[in-house]
């Protein structure tokens, strides 16, 4: 424009072409051409400015582009994330029952194994239920017992059966003798002589004795001569001797019998004494069957006899043995409320937490937590990554973390799981991830950190920035008049063809595309910087 005017103040006054005339009402200014559609965008364009200006927002502006050519390069591909740590494990010591502390021996900061005693409480009441609970199974065995004797009667002693009462196929009830058993077979006879001295007599001696009305006679031996005599209620003097003998036969106690020894009778009938015995009789009522033993068989103490069969004692002994079972189990939950009084540690680890000490008194789950234990072998955390980068990430990759707390220090952990159970927000899955710190330094459990874990290194892959790729994963691709002069100016993003691409591993700046764009390929980036209007 100024080297125009200089040409024209260079002609001469013939030359200079004739000034136009300025219309009255314009000042004597340049007036500017205006088209129709050129004033409604400019007016259009002041309006919406204004809006902005009203409403206090950012002002739209123009995306602006720059040239990025496409390049292999080696992307160290990481995912990022942050998370809050936490102990190895961490517990909370409560109680389900009620009573006064005894005993509370750790402290805060304390180093406590597992099983390492932290409460005793008064178990007063709860043994006093064990003990009722035992006594209570001690009756029902009893019962069961019984109404086993019943079904099935056993000896009571071992020894000879001396009778037998019932045979298969007898109908009996309750308390119906069924049979006898002695002990032994051995008869023993006190014999009184009358004018005999005891020296008389000697152990080992042979006696014939009479028994009641047997015919003939039994040969028995003195077994004992009393030491002194005595005088019988008539006045005579006497003496005692006390006779054994093999049971003839059926013999019992309710036989008599007089003896001969040496030249001496004895006065009048003695009875007959038999070893132990004992009666066998029917607990309850039913059929007798399986009574194979006959009478001078031998049986043991707790061998069974017979079976007394009936409905009524079936049902006797069901019902005794599901009591039997409930008290065993009663006795085994007042067993288990005795142990809930001591209260240990779950776990091996610190003391972080003591809420009660001895004398305090509480009150079950209400009380709640009585002590807080970690364990702080190492710490954790769990990381919420995202689902498009949770295919990078494998168990076993090393981990960079950083704490506000902690500026300067960085503290390496390790991938150990990696959750499939994600969880959706908003169209959006993010998937746990557990990452363990075996040295964690200044670090605690609490603490806000940022973590990146480093994956696999991707060696000269064919890249572009992630900034390049849009929405429905596509890129704009510089074609012809897209470019300026230079070939690096954007001067027209217009003409850029939109071309969907394959996306593959990517870092915080670059990503792989696998399909779509080739070596050489120049794309735009957006660089759209936002101003606050005020």
């Amino acid at each position: 424009m100024e080297e125009k005017h200089m040409q024209e103040e260079r002609l001469p006054e013939t030359a200079k072409p004739e000034k136009k005339k300025r219309l009255p009402g314009f000042g004597g200014k340049k007036r500017r051409k205006w088209t129709i559609p050129a004033v409604v965008l400019l007016a259009a364009a002041l309006l919406g400015s204004q809006m902005w200006k009203l409403r206090g927002e950012t002002v739209p502006q123009a995306v602006l582009y720059e040239a990025e050519p496409v390049q292999r390069r080696d992307l160290g591909v990481t995912v990022t994330g942050s998370a809050t740590l936490e102990p190895a494990d961490a517990y909370q010591v409560g109680t389900l029952v009620s009573g006064t502390i005894l005993s509370a021996p750790f402290e805060e900061d304390q180093q406590v194994e597992k099983d390492t005693l932290l409460y005793t409480l008064d178990s007063g009441s709860a043994q006093d239920s064990v003990a009722r609970a035992n006594i209570s199974v001690e009756q029902a065995r009893l019962s069961y017992q019984q109404a086993l004797e019943a079904k099935n009667p056993t000896a009571p002693i071992s020894g000879i059966l001396n009778e037998v009462y019932v045979h298969d196929g007898d109908s009996v009830s309750a308390g119906t003798a069924l049979a006898k058993i002695v002990a032994s077979t051995d008869l023993t006879i006190d014999f009184l002589f009358t004018y005999a001295s005891p020296d008389q007599f000697y152990v080992g001696q042979a006696a014939t004795v009479f028994i009641g009305n047997f015919d003939g006679t039994v040969q028995g031996t003195v077994v004992s001569v009393s030491d002194d005599t005595s005088v019988t209620a008539n006045g005579k003097q006497s003496c005692t001797v006390r006779v054994k003998l093999a049971n003839p036969g059926i013999v019992s106690d309710s036989f008599t019998a007089s003896a001969v020894i040496g030249s001496y009778s004895s006065y009048g009938n003695a009875p007959v004494s038999m070893a132990a015995s004992a009666v066998v009789y029917a607990s309850g009522s039913g059929t007798v069957s399986g009574f194979s033993k006959l009478s001078g068989s031998t049986v043991t103490k707790g061998e069974q006899l017979c079976t007394v069969d009936s409905e009524s004692i079936r049902s006797q002994l069901a019902t005794a043995k599901l009591t039997v079972e409930s008290a065993q189990l009663s006795a085994g939950t007042a067993a288990s409320a005795v142990d809930d009084y001591t209260i240990r540690s779950p776990i091996a680890g610190t003391v972080i937490e003591k809420n009660c000490k001895a004398g305090d008194k509480v009150d079950g789950a209400s009380s709640g937590t009585l002590a807080v234990i970690y364990d702080l072998s190492y710490l954790k955390m769990e990381m919420n990554v995202n689902e498009l980068d949770i295919g990078k990430v494998r168990p076993g990759q090393a981990v960079e973390i950083t704490a506000a707390a902690l500026p300067g220090q960085t503290f390496t952990g390790t991938v150990e799981r990696v959750s499939v159970n994600g969880t959706t927000t908003s169209g959006f899955t993010t998937y746990p991830v557990t990452i363990v710190l075996e040295e964690y330094g200044d670090l605690k459990p609490g603490m806000n950190v940022s973590a990146t874990i480093l994956g696999d290194t991707a060696e000269q892959v064919l890249s572009v920035p992630v900034s390049a790729v849009n929405r429905g994963n596509t890129v704009l691709v510089a074609g012809p008049g897209v470019l300026g002069e230079d070939g690096a100016t954007v001067v027209d993003s217009s003409k850029a063809e939109e071309r969907p691409v394959t996306l593959g591993r990517s870092d915080a700046a670059y990503i792989e595309i696998t399909n779509g764009l080739a070596e050489g390929d120049t794309v735009l980036v957006p660089v759209q910087p936002t101003e606050t209007v005020g």
